[in-house]
Parts: structure tokens; sequence; C-alpha cells
């Protein structure tokens, strides 16, 4: 399995700082190549959420570098799982007493992406930022986390309304904010020529799911020069359309 990446991410139109993070880390393993991607989206008062989101980034950067070779020997995607679970959890106690001690709010969403061959996949996932898997359609793979979703899901709102809605930030966790997180997992078998897509909530707003598609159609990323071109075409038009949040996202293609 050959894989291609592009990531991208700006600050936006409005916002003193960018709280977004992200990772992209890819392997040559003895079950092929492994990959994983991680977004986190921070949010805190006098802007500390970038502390949140780094923190996160980096513990998982730090699992894969020196954590995961040791798993993959056993390899057990259900252990990962649970190693995850318990990673998030560290993390939520960890960023809650920095903002006890800090006297400030701030929390950050988790969303990671681990391919393994073309045998696996796992997403983990804490919030609203978002995977998108694209072939021949484009699927969201990721529940939003949020009051808006929740309502949508029980039919209580249309995904129209939900679009306008004020509560639509409004997340039901997030990690450092939370007194108690559970993490969703999502597994199943990636399949050559794939487009995987993650992206914090300021990427989608202003954009629809079918300019998304056109932009990030498979047989359209041929490389990745190809790839972190339409990724900053997108983050620039979501700036044109006056989204005033951070925007990242990032590009995984199956080859």
């Amino acid at each position: 399995m050959e894989v291609l990446t592009a990531a991208y991410t700006d600050i936006g139109i409005k916002k003193a700082t960018n709280q977004d993070s992200l990772c992209v880390k890819i392997a040559e393993t003895s079950v092929g190549k492994v990959v994983l991607a991680v977004i986190c989206d921070g949010m805190g008062g006098l802007a500390k959420g970038e502390v949140a989101s780094a923190s996160v980034i980096h513990r998982f950067s730090e699992w894969f570098e020196q954590e995961f070779p040791g798993q993959l020997a056993n390899f057990n995607l259900g252990d990962i799982q649970y190693h995850w679970t318990r990673m998030i959890k560290a993390q939520n106690q960890r960023i809650a007493e920095y903002g006890r001690k800090e006297r400030v709010q701030l929390g950050t969403t988790w969303t990671a992406l681990l391919l393994i061959g073309t045998q696996h996949l796992l997403i983990g996932h804490v919030g609203d930022s978002r995977v998108y898997r694209i072939d021949n359609r484009l699927e969201v793979l990721t529940e939003d986390q949020t009051v808006v979703g929740r309502e949508v899901r029980r039919g209580t709102l249309t995904p129209e309304q939900a679009k306008k809605d004020p509560r639509r930030n409004v997340l039901l966790q997030c990690i450092g904010a939370s007194k108690l997180v559970e993490p969703q997992f999502l597994t199943g078998k990636p399949v050559s020529g794939e487009v995987y897509m993650l992206c914090s909530d300021g990427f989608r707003h202003m954009i629809s799911e079918d300019e998304i598609y056109r932009a990030f159609s498979p047989a359209l990323l041929v490389n990745e020069t190809v790839m972190e071109q339409k990724a900053k075409e997108m983050v620039d038009l979501n700036k044109q359309r006056q989204e005033t949040d951070n925007i990242t996202v990032v590009l995984v293609k199956l080859v």
C-alpha cells in the first residue's frame, strides 16, 4: 500500500491564535505502511486552547514513535483502542488540572485515524472534528458530539436547521473540560483508491459536501502537490466566505 498525505491549517480571519493542532505520521513496518493522522481543535479562555490541543497531539505522536511498535509486534486492534482510551482519559485529567492551576477553562476535540497496511482502520473521536471517506461518494464517518448533532440524530432538527442553530458549537464532551470522556471508536478495512479527510469544524461550515467531494475526488488527487494545493484552495474559499474559526484539514489517500 502506498500512501499520499497533505495537511493545511490556517488561523482564519478573526482569531488571534490558531488553537487547532495536527500531526501526520507514516512508518514502514513488517505489516506494511502504517499511518497516523490526528486533528485537535482547542478551545479556552486567555488563548489556552492551543495548549490543550498541542498536549493531546504530543501524546499521540509520542505513542506512535515509542509504544506502537511494541503493540504492533503483538497486534490486537482492541488493545490499541484500550490504550487510546486510557491516553484520552489521562489527557482529560491532565488538561483539567492545568486549567484549575491557571484558573482558565480549556479543552480540545480529538479525532484520529490509524491505517495499518491494507488490513485495519481505526478511528477515535471526541467532539465535533470529523473524518470523511471519499470514494465514489462522500461519507461522514464520525458523529458530531454536539447538542445540535444529538438533536439531528433524534430527528428533532433537520440537517438544514442544524447549520443555523446557535447551539451548533456546544459540545457534549470535550477533553479537559468534561468530567468524564468516552471516546467513540470505529473500525474497518481500508481500500485502495479511497481518500480520508480529517477536518476541524471551521473547515466545513461555509462549504458544501458537494464542494468538498469535487475538490477531493480520488481521481483528482494524483500526487501530494495537488493534494496540498486543493487543501489550500478550500481553506481560502472558507476564508472568502467569512469563516471566523481556525481552519484545518488533513488528507490521506491510499494508492
